[in-house]
């Protein structure tokens, strides 16, 4: 009996030491500003396309290329000439993840050259706001980033939020609330971290309200101007 629990013990050692080989022997995951940096360093070599931005990023690139056409938005200052074509890009990717598909997109939008100037500025902002972000994501109620049933909620979540992104209103905040939920949901399933998720919808509820008040201030405002033009 004790020679037994001596072998149970010693199996129990040794598949603890193989997993921590294991482990060991893992790539480590870039943090997702080291993953940005490596996106600049390719753009100093020449254009670059959205094809080769996924390319750079490899395994994780979906989920960071819609993290990085929401940054952009995050300022309270709309983005009209971009809401649209940033807005569809994270939709449609977004709408494979809920389909449980293989995020796809045609040729012509991956061979298409980024703008130069812009997209450089963006780097270097994305870059510092992912130095910040990193600081609060963290492994954290895994099972709302893991469940795979789940994981299409999120992704339809964030559907919904890049379709209010493709409405280039000139108000501002109305880009910010849906582009903050992108982020966070986005940046909770990479680190795997469900408050982060979490955040992201409760940022995507206060949106709701703010445009609920905005129209409702925008319906009252249409009849005092009725009372005021035809008393």
């Amino acid at each position: 009996m004790a020679r037994r629990r001596r072998e149970l013990r010693e199996v129990a050692r040794e598949t603890l030491r193989a997993a921590q080989r294991e482990l060991r022997a893992r790539p480590k995951v870039k943090k997702l500003s080291a993953e940005i940096a490596a996106l600049g360093d390719r753009f100093a070599e020449g254009p670059l396309t959205l094809g080769q931005m996924v390319a750079v990023l490899q395994g994780r690139a979906w989920t960071l290329v819609i993290m990085l056409l929401a940054l952009p938005f995050i300022s309270p200052i709309p983005v009209p000439l971009l809401s649209v074509p940033f807005g569809l890009t994270i939709a449609l990717i977004s709408l494979r993840l809920a389909l449980g598909q293989k995020p796809w997109l045609p040729d012509r939008l991956m061979g298409k050259p980024l703008p130069p100037g812009f997209f450089g500025a963006v780097l270097t902002f994305s870059g510092k706001v992912l130095v910040v972000l990193e600081k609060f994501l963290r492994p954290r109620a895994s099972w709302f980033a893991d469940m795979p049933a789940l994981l299409r909620v999120h992704a339809l979540a964030m559907l919904g939020a890049a379709l209010v992104l493709l409405l280039p209103l000139p108000v501002p905040f109305t880009n910010s609330f849906p582009a903050w939920m992108i982020l966070l949901i986005a940046g909770g399933l990479l680190e795997r971290d469900g408050v982060a998720i979490a955040t992201g919808y409760a940022v995507g509820a206060g949106g709701v309200a703010f445009f609920y008040f905005l129209g409702e201030a925008a319906v009252k405002l249409m009849e005092a101007a009725k009372v005021w033009l035809m008393p």
